[in-house]
């Protein structure tokens, strides 16, 4: 069992237009990967984002960054937006960053749950699938081929060309990101490709299918399915009472999902939303260490997957009671959800 943390970066969209805010929120970022690496977390994944509200729009260097503070965890896109991207780029940033962290990197490609950067780089909404299937298919060839040739309609072909660098692992690992939409849990399982399901509203058990439909498709295309690493990747907090997780964590959070909701015509949420969505049955896990150990284990037993990732600096959340969070995510939810998985 993986365990690990993944963010956005989070800043205040009204001092956005300044470099101040932006800058202060990495300075606190890169303590946060680096306290996350000393109290022995395997994994921290950075999202990409091209808003106001979030500083990274450029995770590679952000991770590139961390690599040199830390000496263990894992470092993760959460997640590339690759349909609006170059894979070329894409796998030469997390070459080079694989290089710089001693063969630590990931990628983590995903569709992207906003649409901001197609037409911030000249993409068509109308070629949503087709860009992120075809250049899904090239980042996969670029993986597993030095000298490349591609042929392609939505991006220029390839013909004999090397890509370098090469990264330090044998082939950089490639996880897809879904939010719960069933054709991407099928081609993930089909590619034969790790899977990463996003559970942040609703109930976890109705997802649980996603999981059987990615195990069908990943053995009917000739892989074999229990090889093939899963996680899920949650919305949740530490503190070290139910009390204060619930008090420190509602506000922020509750800031970002109405101004988010009002974006695409969401109702308000409000405590009662939030105290369901964090009781036994419902997405978030936030709590004391001893109820989200419970929780994730609770979760465990439904989709048996090998990483559970936690976003917790959501909003506007003080950076003091984030490290107080991965120090307890660290210390005390991770060797008890470690231990319990082996014994069992």
């Amino acid at each position: 069992m993986q365990l690990g943390l993944y963010t956005f970066a989070d800043v205040d969209p009204v001092r956005a237009n300044t470099g101040e805010a932006p800058a202060e929120r990495l300075k606190n970022l890169i303590e946060e990967i680096e306290l996350a690496d000393q109290v022995g977390l395997d994994v921290f994944g950075l999202g990409e984002h091209h808003r106001p509200d979030y500083a990274a729009s450029a995770p590679a260097v952000i991770l590139a960054a961390a690599a040199t503070r830390t000496k263990q965890i894992r470092l993760s896109s959460a997640v590339t937006v690759l349909s609006s991207d170059d894979p070329v780029r894409v796998f030469q940033q997390y070459a080079t960053l694989d290089l710089l962290s001693g063969g630590r990197a990931e990628i983590m490609a995903g569709r992207g749950s906003f649409i901001e950067s197609f037409p911030l780089f000249g993409y068509a909404l109308e070629d949503y699938d087709d860009l992120y299937a075809e250049k899904l298919d090239l980042l996969i060839t670029l993986r597993d081929q030095v000298e490349v040739t591609w042929e392609g309609k939505m991006r220029p072909s390839i013909h004999g060309r090397g890509v370098y660098p090469r990264p330090l692992q044998d082939k950089l690992p490639i996880w897809i990101a879904v939010g719960g939409t069933p054709q991407s849990v099928a081609r993930a399982g089909h590619l034969g490709l790790p899977l990463a399901l996003a559970i942040i509203g609703g109930e976890p058990h109705r997802f649980a299918p996603l999981f059987a439909l990615y195990r069908q498709a990943a053995e009917r295309a000739g892989h074999n399915a229990a090889t093939l690493p899963t996680s899920i990747n949650v919305h949740g907090y530490v503190a070290e009472t139910s009390q204060a997780a619930g008090d420190e964590w509602y506000g922020p959070q509750a800031e970002v999902m109405n101004r988010i909701g009002r974006e695409r015509g969401w109702g308000p949420t409000n405590r009662a939303h939030f105290e369901a969505a964090r009781s036994p049955r419902g997405a978030a896990f936030v709590g004391s260490p001893a109820e989200v150990v419970d929780k994730i284990l609770a979760n465990h037993a439904l989709f048996k997957f090998d990483r559970f990732l936690i976003q917790m600096a959501i909003g506007l959340m003080p950076h003091h009671q984030i490290m107080k969070a991965i120090e307890l995510f660290g210390t005390k939810v991770a060797p008890e959800v470690r231990k319990a998985v082996a014994a069992a």
